[in-house]
C-alpha cells in the first residue's frame, strides 16, 4: 500500500482500515503493523511517541507492510512538515479552523511552487503525502462544505470528543445528538466526494461509520485495546467474567 494506492481505493469508495497508536517505540509500532492494518497512525499530539523516535517507528511500520501516518502536534507549519521529513507517508492535522486554514496545511506539505514545504527530508516519507485535516470544532463544522472542496486535501477526519465539547454535546445524555452530527458530516463528505473518517475506539463503532460511507476507518487505539484485553484476561483468571465480557 502506498499513497497513490490509498487515494485510488478512496476514490472508488473502498475503505482502508487502520490502527491508532499512543504507545511509544518501534517495537510497539511493528507489533501493530503486523496485525494487518492498511495504515497505522502515530499520535504526536496526545501520544507518548517522541519526535526523535519517528524515523525508527515509521520504518518499522513500513517494513511490517503497513503505511505510517502521523497525527501532528499542531497545525503549525513546522509541526506539519517535520513528520514528513522523518518518514511519514501522510499527516492527520488537528485543530484546523476553516477552509483557509486547511489550505495552509496543504501548502505546508507541498514543495514549491505548489506549496512552501522545505527540502530536507531525513528518512522515508513521500513527495506527495496524504493530507487529512481534523474536523473537531464548531468553526470547522460551520465551514465544512468549503473545507471539503480544498484542493490537495485527501480527506477529513472527525474527532468526536473535541467536537462534542465545542458543540456542547458532551455526555451520555447528548450522545444521540452528537451521533446525528457525525452521520451528517459523513453524508456531506460522501456527497462531496471527499474521503472521511471518524475516530473510533473499537471495531463495532468503526464498522458502523464505514456502513455510512466512511473510508478512513480507524478500528482501535492501542492503549485502549491493550487495557481492555488485559482487564478481560484478569477477570477470567479471577473467575469474575461476566456475560457482557469479551
Amino acid at each position: 500500500m502506498n499513497e497513490d494506492g490509498v487515494r485510488r481505493r478512496w476514490s472508488e469508495g473502498q475503505p482502508c482500515h487502520g490502527l491508532w497508536s499512543l504507545l511509544p517505540g518501534a517495537v510497539s509500532a511493528e507489533v501493530l503493523a503486523r496485525t494487518g492494518p492498511d495504515f497505522v497512525v502515530v499520535d504526536l499530539q496526545h501520544g507518548a511517541v517522541a519526535e526523535a523516535e519517528l524515523p525508527g517507528v515509521t520504518a518499522a511500520i513500513r517494513a511490517a507492510g503497513s503505511m505510517p501516518l502521523v497525527r501532528t502536534r499542531s497545525p503549525l507549519f513546522a509541526d506539519v512538515g517535520r513528520p514528513l521529513d522523518l518518514g511519514a507517508s501522510g499527516v492527520i492535522v488537528p485543530n484546523v479552523r476553516d477552509a483557509d486554514h486547511a489550505r495552509q496545511v496543504v501548502a505546508a506539505t507541498r514543495y514549491a511552487p505548489a506549496g512552501g514545504r522545505s527540502i530536507g527530508r531525513l528518512s522515508g516519507g513521500a513527495d506527495q503525502p496524504l493530507v487529512i485535516v481534523m474536523v473537531e470544532t464548531a468553526t470547522a463544522l460551520d465551514d465544512l462544505d468549503a473545507i471539503l472542496q480544498v484542493e490537495g486535501l485527501d480527506g477529513v477526519y472527525v474527532g468526536p470528543g473535541d467536537l462534542s465539547l465545542s458543540l456542547e454535546l458532551a455526555g451520555a445524555d447528548r450522545a444521540g445528538e452528537l451521533r446525528q452530527v457525525l452521520s451528517s458530516i459523513i453524508a456531506r463528505a460522501v456527497s462531496a466526494g471527499t474521503p472521511v473518517g471518524v475516530h473510533a475506539y473499537n471495531g463495532d463503532d468503526a464498522a458502523r461509520y464505514a456502513a455510512e460511507g466512511a473510508t478512513i476507518v480507524t478500528v482501535s487505539v492501542d492503549s485502549v485495546a491493550l487495557s481492555e484485553l488485559m482487564k478481560h484476561h484478569l477477570a477470567v483468571a479471577r473467575g469474575q467474567r461476566g456475560t457482557g465480557d469479551a
